[in-house]
């Protein structure tokens, strides 16, 4: 089964760029995106209809603003947007597909580095959501989450970790977060599979990061 998770940052422009044929050539089962940044009343039928495949959005209530959405290939038993508490939900970044035999959850978790707030946020949002896949857990049906998470764990998944010590991406405090969830038995399945490898998805564009491969895997 393949599984693809992008954050895509902005679901208008990458339609215009190719997008149709990517999903037709990979072929996933389930494509997972985050921040979409639209809303289904702002698209035309041909924004999102491809063959083979469903489409399901769940927006932000801020125009233009996070959002997550799956394609998708066998219809769920169930779907679900959010995880129950307003402030969260609000901001559109939980869609969860019930299969037979898995759950799978796209996310896109808060970016901290807007204010102290935000960062408290953001760490509120971790909190609750570890509460909330423990919980699912207990239905004894495998889950799969993935996404954007906004924070690289080891030093390994950013180029500059000593430089960013005290930035938010790489704070002690969301890199714990981390380390429980593998505590847990959750498990991170791309260091899994390559323990060793130098690998980002994030690159700041601001700087022309992308051009020196200055990254960030934070997906």
């Amino acid at each position: 089964m393949k599984l693809i998770s992008w954050n895509i940052n902005g679901y208008r422009a990458i339609i215009k760029k190719g997008f149709f044929e990517f999903i037709n050539k990979e072929k996933p089962e389930i494509l997972a995106l985050q921040e979409t940044k639209v809303c289904i009343e702002q698209l035309k039928p041909n924004d999102y209809n491809i063959k083979d495949y469903h489409f399901e959005l769940n927006c932000a209530q801020k125009k233009g603003y996070s959002g997550v959405a799956c394609f998708y290939k066998n219809i769920p038993l169930s779907t679900n947007k959010g995880m129950g508490i307003k402030e969260f939900d609000n901001e559109g970044r939980v869609l969860q597909l019930e299969y037979p035999n898995f759950y799978f959850i796209n996310i896109y978790f808060p970016n901290g580095g807007m204010s102290d707030e935000r960062l408290k946020y953001k760490l509120y949002f971790y909190e609750y959501f570890l509460q909330y896949i423990e919980k699912l857990r207990k239905n004894k049906k495998p889950i799969i989450f993935c996404g954007d998470v906004n924070t690289a764990h080891n030093e390994i998944d950013l180029a500059r970790p000593k430089e960013n010590e005290n930035n938010t991406g790489f704070l002690k405090v969301e890199r714990e977060w981390l380390d429980r969830i593998e505590q847990l038995g959750w498990i991170d399945t791309f260091r899994y599979l390559y323990p060793n490898k130098i690998a980002y998805s994030w690159w700041d564009y601001k700087t022309k990061a992308r051009e020196r491969d200055v990254g960030w895997r934070i997906d």
